[in-house]
């Protein structure tokens, strides 16, 4: 819970303040949404969020399957023990122990599926926002067509983030899977993801090629 609330919690408030893919990708957004306000025709924008969203529909059914394969594991508790135990270093689990773990899987997937779902909502929000936005040829001021794409791009961010909850949410399962083996593998492995999800979104050259190309834009 220290690594998984406490990352989740960092990372949100690091966004504000450190130049993070969270940040790049949110002034991609503002750029995105302050184009399509100069296209009358607006086809091309619709169909790149009904692709997002295919994407988040297709890691929600994902999670509806993996919540059902462990339900049927804790009818077949005793088998997977036994499973369990061949593998070298692998600690005795009771069956209470073993499917109070099944049990956290199944809060950790659940919390992802009402992640992604809320995603694909705040998509669709966003769509039917992109079709309320003004056209070019609207008698309106600079300011008031800044406000609709920066309104507009917080609801693609908002989206966006928490689609990436439910990513991290399946990062760390796979610590609670080490935790079936041995306590110490889910501790370092649970150490490993936080180190792997902060380089990613903080030191990665994906950030370093966002940045480039925002500093180009910019200049």
């Amino acid at each position: 819970m220290v690594c998984f609330r406490g990352y989740a919690m960092y990372s949100k408030h690091a966004a504000k303040n450190t130049h993070c893919l969270a940040s790049a990708m949110h002034f991609y957004r503002i750029e995105w949404m302050e184009r399509m306000l100069e296209r009358e025709v607006r086809m091309t924008d619709t169909s790149t969020i009904a692709n997002l969203e295919r994407t988040v529909a297709f890691f929600a059914s994902t999670t509806i399957l993996i919540l059902a394969g462990l339900v049927t594991v804790l009818g077949s508790t005793e088998k997977a023990i036994n499973v369990i135990s061949d593998i070298p270093f692998a600690s005795y689990a009771t069956t209470v122990e073993w499917e109070m773990k099944l049990l956290l899987l199944v809060v950790i997937f659940s919390y992802a599926f009402f992640k992604f779902t809320w995603s694909l909502r705040q998509y669709g929000f966003a769509s039917i926002m992109i079709g309320g936005s003004p056209m070019p040829t609207d008698n309106i001021s600079d300011q008031a067509r800044i406000a609709f794409a920066k309104r507009n791009a917080r609801m693609l961010s908002l989206a966006a983030n928490n689609f990436n909850s439910g990513l991290r949410t399946y990062y760390f399962s796979l610590s609670v899977m080490g935790w079936f083996i041995n306590t110490w593998i889910f501790i370092g492995v649970s150490s490993l993801i936080v180190w792997l999800l902060y380089r990613r979104e903080f030191k990665s050259r994906t950030l370093t090629e966002l940045s480039v190309s925002r500093a180009n834009v910019e200049n």
